[in-house]
């Protein structure tokens, strides 16, 4: 049974630009059933932490813009519950703000900090690392992260270190903190075995992060103090908004977790993926005979191996004799690239910026 003090933030506010042309700044992914399960992925990790937290103990951090499209995808939760980012400053100090906020409730919270887009597929063995991790965050000095044992040598995620004996129940001190390796360097962690994925997942109490906001971030950590009065208040808008103009853009990761000499990581293996890219899409959804993963329902892939395609259920699409592409199709935008170089799709997004403005993004 969980206790009272037991809490979840769910940050909400990214633009997802990888997942270009369905992913937009008016719908980013995460209000998006990208998975063709019929809910969207801010949904089902919202329905993911109710299976252990009471829905009043559950906060979403999203930007001002996103608030309606939050409670029309979640319309059980009130209002004050949505804590309105003004625009985006990167995760560091999304959870300032979010950790005040919640301070002025309950200080003892014990909060899991996880992203609002990223797929689980084991539920029940991620819920039990959850409770298990804010259970030791309850009683240490702890800034938990949880680490996913690797499967290849990505280049794409960050990498946690852990020592090698554990401190108690599989949760390790953290020794190294590594940003997206080169594949040599990826391939020497994975076999070394004691580097996990950094799945950018956290537990602590409020006492530790803010602490360590005051010792890694001060100048931070006093903008959100100096608000911290009006929480809660018809003056909140206006000092959060002064606060995050002079917010430093800078990751938690960055900002606190690498400098701190209190970090933990406690392993896990649940079936997770970021969903960063559409070639992370295409590696977690079901394939048909030629490999093809494909989200539409009038798709016909004639002697075509290996794509992505997610397109409208109302679109006739054919394709024939192509290989390994990402075929996407919004309202506006057809997006056909080459599954090797996904990668640049977010700078062809900034391309289509300067060359048409935002009508198409």
């Amino acid at each position: 049974m969980v206790q009272k003090n037991k809490y979840a933030v769910i940050m909400a506010g990214g633009v997802g630009s990888r997942f270009w042309p369905v992913s937009t700044k008016q719908k980013p992914k995460q209000f998006i059933d990208i998975l063709g399960t019929g809910k969207s992925l801010i949904r089902q990790t919202y329905e993911r932490f109710r299976k252990i937290l009471p829905s009043e103990n559950i906060y979403i951090v999203t930007n001002t813009q996103y608030v309606d499209l939050v409670r029309e995808h979640i319309p059980e939760m009130e209002l004050e519950q949505i804590v309105a980012e003004p625009f985006g400053k990167n995760t560091a100090p999304c959870i300032a703000y979010a950790s005040y906020r919640i301070a002025k409730i309950d200080p003892d919270a014990v909060c899991v900090v996880a992203p609002s887009d990223h797929l689980i597929l084991n539920e029940d063995a991620f819920l039990e690392i959850c409770e298990g991790g804010m259970d030791f965050c309850s009683e240490h000095d702890a800034l938990l992260c949880i680490g996913i044992k690797p499967h290849r040598p990505d280049t794409g995620y960050g990498y946690i270190q852990q020592r090698e004996e554990p401190v108690t129940d599989n949760i390790h001190k953290v020794k190294t903190f590594t940003e997206k390796p080169s594949l040599e360097l990826a391939q020497t962690f994975l076999d070394s075995g004691d580097f996990l994925w950094n799945a950018g997942i956290f537990i602590w109490n409020l006492e530790s992060i803010l602490s360590a906001f005051e010792t890694h971030l001060p100048e931070m950590n006093q903008l959100f103090v100096n608000a911290a009065n009006t929480l809660g208040t018809n003056k909140e808008t206006e000092t959060i908004a002064s606060a995050y103009q002079m917010c430093t853009n800078i990751s938690i990761d960055y900002g606190v977790l690498e400098k701190a000499d209190n970090a933990f990581v406690y392993p896990g293996d649940f079936g997770w993926s970021d969903l960063g890219t559409w070639s992370s899409l295409y590696d977690v959804h079901k394939k048909d005979n030629n490999e093809n993963a494909i989200n539409g329902k009038l798709v016909n892939a004639i002697d075509s191996r290996g794509n992505m395609i997610a397109v409208p259920d109302s679109k006739l699409v054919v394709v024939n004799g192509v290989e390994n592409l990402i075929i996407v199709e919004s309202e506006k935008v057809l997006l056909v690239c080459d599954r090797s170089r996904e990668q640049e799709v977010k700078q062809i997004v900034t391309d289509i910026k300067l060359k048409y403005g935002e009508k198409f993004l």
